[in-house]
């Protein structure tokens, strides 16, 4: 367990040497990337809106000896909530979907970084999410319009479990996010674009390498990914 990290090889490379270093994990789920941060020394608080995931975390924590803290809030709410600066800001992997404003997410980014600290945002790419489940048609906007509710079966972990769940989403494209960083003081130091997934969480998907997944009849056609890093000037 001592090398054991669930930071994926890209947000590795983005987030660098961590050590000394305090970490905002904003949308942290049950807490294994921050919990591979603080094994990597940095000082981690992560936040997320499920108390169930927020308990699951701190109890992880706990078990393995580590210090990071966990704050179960909404992400909007969470400068009232933690007052201190954080050198980095991290969030990965299926979370801006899940929040309705760009604006006032980019303003939490900004009030939670020190001066001169950044941001590290991972994330799947608005264009994987104007098809349908199947990948077989554009079924949704690639801009935000109206919030996309769907019932659907299984989850992301687990597709087919015997479970069935409405969702509330919201797409929001390159453009948005970008802008609505720049309009709050925040200078974008490097963007990425990545053809495949780390996770097997699609349908129809092919391991094109260890690691790596695309949609099987799109290949390397399809934007899965990107990644942001961006500076508190």
């Amino acid at each position: 367990m001592q090398g054991w990290s669930s930071l994926q090889p890209i947000e590795q490379e983005l987030l660098g040497d961590v050590s000394g270093l305090s970490i905002l994990h904003l949308q942290c789920h049950f807490g294994q990337d921050s919990l591979s941060l603080a094994r990597l020394g940095a000082k981690v608080t992560g936040v997320d809106l499920s108390d169930e995931a927020i308990r699951t975390a701190t109890r992880l924590n706990n078990s393995l000896g580590l210090d990071a803290r966990f704050v179960c809030c909404d992400v909007y709410d969470t400068p009232e909530l933690i007052t201190e600066q954080f050198d980095i800001v991290y969030t990965s992997y299926g979370v801006l979907g899940w929040l309705p404003d760009m604006q006032r997410w980019a303003q939490v980014v900004q009030k939670m970084l020190k001066p001169g600290g950044r941001l590290v945002l991972v994330e799947f790419h608005p264009v994987v999410w104007i098809f349908d489940n199947d990948f077989d048609k554009v079924a949704y906007s690639y801009f935000k319009q109206d919030a996309i509710i769907e019932t659907e079966t299984g989850t992301y972990a687990d597709t087919s479990a015997d479970i069935h769940l409405s969702s509330v989403s919201w797409n929001h494209g390159l453009s948005e996010v970008m802008s609505a960083l720049l309009d709050n003081g925040m200078q974008i130091q490097a963007f990425k674009e990545y053809d495949f997934s780390p996770y097997n969480c699609f349908s129809h998907t092919e391991e094109i390498q260890p690691g790596r997944f695309r949609i099987k009849h799109m290949g390397d056609k399809l934007p899965m990914l990107y990644a942001v890093t961006a500076v508190k000037s």
